[in-house]
């Protein structure tokens, strides 16, 4: 999701502090395709209900790790320009989330470890060129 300017919405994890500014977003129940998934994630993060036809930004791809044995494939759609109202009207789930907050990208970057911002970067630019990114966490942390 972005406000009505190239500023991007993030909300602040309150079960991660290794990843503590994230899209609205989550995992998929029994049966639901990628877009009914992140709708209703939304519709539980934030209150806000997003409108299709979905467009898909970003194909994310992570490694096992922690307390997940799996990889993981996800999907980060288009939610939209916001206005200032719909902003305001964020309701937190708080078992989730404690803050929402609307930057540019020059000002997310300090906020976050550098391969989420990457993931930022690379969904922000798909969403100005049109252009669908492949982002693939695999890499990160191993030297």
């Amino acid at each position: 999701m972005q406000c009505n300017t190239s500023r991007s919405v993030q909300l602040r994890a309150t079960y991660s502090q290794a990843h503590p500014w994230q899209f609205p977003g989550g995992t998929m129940d029994h049966g639901e395709r990628p877009w009914q998934t992140a709708q209703r994630e939304c519709r539980e993060e934030t209150g806000l209900d997003v409108a299709g036809p979905p467009r898909l930004l970003a194909s994310v791809f992570g490694p096992p790790g922690g307390d997940w044995p799996f990889s993981t494939t996800g999907c980060v759609f288009d939610g939209g320009r916001l206005s200032d109202a719909q902003i305001r009207s964020i309701v937190l789930d708080p078992d989730e989330h404690d803050a929402v907050r609307v930057l540019t990208l020059k000002e997310w970057e300090p906020l976050m470890p550098s391969q989420d911002f990457a993931r930022l970067d690379a969904v922000m630019t798909a969403r100005l060129t049109g252009t669908t990114a492949y982002f693939d966490s695999w890499g990160w942390g191993n030297s």
